[in-house]
């Protein structure tokens, strides 16, 4: 499977912060945003990740992130030059994915939870067998989201964007599993009355043909919004209170690169030394010791 991380757009809404900085470059807490999203793709075992982002900023994101060798991964990048809706990625990234399946997550999503890497797991599974699985996340703002509607025994009913009239509270959250056929389908995508082509089309062919499953994240997981500066500053608190209390990082892609065995543990002693004016450093370096 292949892992694309979204990171384009000018984020207008953290203007004047990314005026001359892209979004996901901004820190949340001790690590830019970037590292969420990657930490996920590397949670699920997804070792080939593409990196969509603008002319501007793809060359920032490659000094911060290189090939991925140190993490050992492969990182390529992609130029959007201009917004054209999440099904984009696919289109973009067509040579990329080859035939194989691919995990979308765009590049401003920050999850956390105990049971995250079975939820991964068993969605990855769910595309072995074909179709397209999204998640459903529980809000209380619905009206501003994507939203999910399914029955009782879980079988998606529909998705709307940013309904009138929310037929439930649970939300699409920013991460998306798909089989090979997507990059067909968003070929065929026709742009919708905002002349994006939109990943709820995507997501409505799968369920037209009856392969799109949802999973429901339900207590126990985070999903936080880094919408506005008052997101941002809520996401690095949750991450610094966590982190404090537990001992251990969020959404840490050195850690999880050695944890899965991408690399050993004098490749780890090694990135912590680079860092080790920092905690961030110094808690690599603790980890490849066993002092933690």
């Amino acid at each position: 499977m292949k892992g694309i991380i979204l990171a384009g757009g000018k984020g207008t809404r953290l203007y004047p912060n990314t005026i001359t900085v892209s979004k996901q470059l901004l820190p949340i807490y001790d690590k830019p945003l970037i590292y969420y999203p990657l930490s996920v793709l590397l949670l699920a075992g997804i070792r080939d990740i593409l990196i969509i982002s603008t002319p501007e900023d793809t060359s920032n994101y490659k000094r911060l992130l290189d090939d991925g060798s140190k993490l050992g991964i492969h990182i390529e990048y992609k130029i959007q030059d201009k917004p054209r809706g999440l099904a984009d990625a696919f289109i973009l990234g067509a040579d990329f994915i080859g035939s194989d399946s691919v995990c979308l997550v765009l590049g401003d999503n920050v999850f956390y939870g105990q049971f995250f890497s079975k939820i991964l797991s068993d969605a990855q599974e769910q595309i072995k067998r074909g179709g397209a699985a999204i998640f459903g996340y529980p809000v209380s703002n619905p009206k501003e989201f994507g939203v999910v509607e399914f029955d009782e025994k879980y079988k998606v009913i529909s998705i709307e964007e940013k309904p009138r009239n929310p037929k439930s509270n649970y939300a699409v959250p920013g991460l998306y599993f798909y089989d090979n056929d997507v990059v067909k389908i968003a070929e065929n995508v026709q742009p919708s009355a905002r002349g994006e082509i939109e990943i709820t089309s995507i997501n409505n062919d799968y369920l037209s043909r009856g392969k799109l499953s949802v999973t429901l994240m339900g207590r126990g997981m985070a999903w936080l919004d880094t919408g506005s500066p008052r997101g941002m500053l809520k996401a690095a608190e949750f991450v610094r209170t966590v982190q404090d209390m537990q001992g251990f990082y969020i959404s840490c892609p050195e850690e999880i690169a050695w944890r899965r065995g991408f690399i050993t543990s004098d490749q780890l002693l090694a990135l912590g030394e680079e860092l080790k004016m920092t905690e961030y450093g110094q808690y690599l370096i603790s980890l490849a010791e066993g002092t933690k």
